[in-house]
């Protein structure tokens, strides 16, 4: 079967500026920061003609209409539709109090040729996804948006569903946010702030909070899949969504249709596992940018080969930790600012003229400087949630200052955030129930695409889930750079569409080479608050 290919996919930039945090971006790369907005703001490659709703979803009583207000600056496909699905709080007490979850769609184009429903998650932990499959529309070819409805969700505590708090102060600093230590290497103000934070989110979320899992949010999903009238569901998750797939996969196998994991998470290293992980992201992806400044030398003036731009980045980071330098916009950029500005600007190649800026301002004044957005509470609040109810964590705070120093050594260029503490050190819950064992088995229906110098989840993750997984799977590598892998040109775009369309996986693992350079401004993500997936 042909699959008939669709127009250029000019990306809506994947780190859109209003929500541009993928499973790992930890702070925010905000608009001002990430692209002009008329780079965004428009709509996708042409208006889908309006598709009649699907029998099943009708006799299912979903009841699709407007949507709530979108967030601001948020880009909203004109063909969205929006709906809201009761689910129990607590899957344990199905007839107990149930909470809304409010979810959107952009209906298959050609009802002729549709096969179902095509579940989307664009990462996180704590992104919002009404308006996952809008940016979803302007990549996908149209053979793609022919066959599915394309559903999104606010997953239970975010956003539009039971959205739960932790009080984070908007002026929160950024290597707060993230757990990043002082210059010393003291991690007392990392434990202070856990401890508080973990304190004001039993506070503020009460007994949602125990309940904001991944095993529940999937439980979720099968029930939107039971009331949109599905036998099984096809599913497209990045980043955090690549976890949140297995484990649907996990609990439901015999509902899945085909499913693509994109920048895909080891179940075996949640979630300690995989924040330990971004070290070695970052070392792997940093040189693809100092090569690239080393060889504008002439303009940028950081350095003429690779090690000596690397060298200048770490010499300035020394230097603004002995002192900081006030920003315009009133916050301070110490050396830390610098490194995790300097991660978040690895995810697309895009963002390296912005990443250059920065040093160069930092460095000597000139330039523009970058301004460091906000906290979002409510991404927060479901970050720290996700993250401490689906595994166990260590208590002694002894521990993280023993792996801080270890990390710092290993991977000077994170400090040792990676291995830092989280509030989920002092999380006043016990999990609910153990995590969802993810296994191998059943169909061979799992395409994992990701690209090999990922600056959020480094390649081995993707392998490691890929050995989970065993014969059900098929990996696509990119040789590349930046965080996610769909969409960007090389030979994983004709894989996934083909797989979508036909159900057809490569025979065995591919790897494909690097996409020619086109000059397109592609961004991953969409805006940053904490680590992303």
């Amino acid at each position: 079967m042909s699959v008939r290919p669709g127009p250029p996919r000019h990306h809506q930039p994947r780190a859109a500026p209003t929500r541009a945090r993928s499973l790992f971006v930890a702070a925010v790369v905000a608009t001002s920061l990430a692209v002009p907005a008329a780079a965004h703001a428009g709509p996708p490659r042409a208006a889908h003609k309006a598709a009649a709703a699907p029998a099943g979803a009708a006799a299912a009583g979903v009841a699709w209409g407007r949507c709530p207000p979108a967030p601001p600056g948020q880009y909203r496909h004109p063909l969205l539709q929006c709906a809201t699905v009761r689910v129990p709080l607590d899957h344990r007490r199905p007839r107990g109090r149930s909470i809304g979850i409010a979810i959107s769609r952009i209906p298959a184009t050609s009802p002729a040729a549709r096969r179902g429903v095509l579940l989307t998650n664009p990462g996180g932990p704590g992104e919002r996804g009404l308006d996952f499959p809008g940016r979803l529309a302007t990549w996908l070819p149209p053979d793609i948006m022919d066959r599915y409805d394309v559903v999104g969700m606010d997953p239970r505590g975010i956003g539009d569903s039971a959205a739960i708090s932790c009080g984070v102060d908007p002026a929160t600093p950024l290597d707060l946010r993230l757990p990043y230590p002082a210059a010393d290497g003291s991690i007392a103000r990392n434990v202070a702030y856990a401890r508080a934070t973990a304190a004001r989110c039993a506070e503020l979320s009460g007994d949602l909070l125990p309940h904001i899992s991944t095993t529940n949010t999937a439980r979720d999903l099968d029930l939107i899949r039971a009331a949109l009238g599905e036998p099984r569901i096809s599913y497209f998750g990045t980043s955090y969504g690549s976890y949140l797939g297995t484990v649907y996969r996990a609990l439901f196998p015999r509902r899945v249709d085909r499913m693509v994991l994109d920048s895909a998470l080891d179940p075996r290293l949640v979630w300690r596992g995989t924040w330990l992980g971004w070290g070695r992201a970052t070392a792997d992806r940093l040189p693809d940018f100092t090569a690239w400044a080393a060889a504008r030398d002439a303009t940028l003036h950081l350095g003429a080969t690779a090690e000596a731009v690397s060298r200048r980045f770490r010499a300035l980071a020394a230097r603004l930790d002995a002192s900081p330098v006030r920003l315009p916009d009133g916050t301070t950029a110490t050396g830390n600012i610098l490194r995790e500005l300097t991660r978040e600007l690895l995810y697309d190649d895009s963002l390296f003229p912005l990443l250059a800026d920065l040093w160069r301002y930092l460095d000597t004044g000139a330039g523009t400087p970058i301004p460091v957005p906000a906290a979002d509470d409510n991404f927060m609040a479901a970050f720290y949630a996700l993250s401490c109810n689906d595994a166990a964590w260590p208590r002694s705070p002894v521990r993280y200052a023993r792996d801080v120093a270890a990390d710092r050594r290993r991977w000077p260029d994170t400090a040792g955030m990676p291995a830092n503490i989280w509030p989920c050190a002092f999380w006043p819950y016990r999990r609910v129930e153990p995590p969802v064992a993810v296994t191998g088995g059943g169909s061979r229906n799992v395409l994992i695409v990701h690209q090999t110098r990922d600056p959020a989840v480094p390649l081995s993750s993707a392998q490691g889930l890929r050995e989970v997984l065993g014969s059900a799977a098929a990996l696509v590598t990119v040789d590349g750079g930046g965080h996610l892998a769909f969409g960007r040109g090389s030979c994983a775009d004709p894989i996934t569409v083909t797989f979508l369309a036909t159900g057809v996986l490569p025979a065995a693992d591919r790897s494909c080479p690097a996409p020619p350079a086109t000059g397109e401004r592609r961004v991953s993500g969409s805006r940053s608050r904490v680590p992303r997936g």
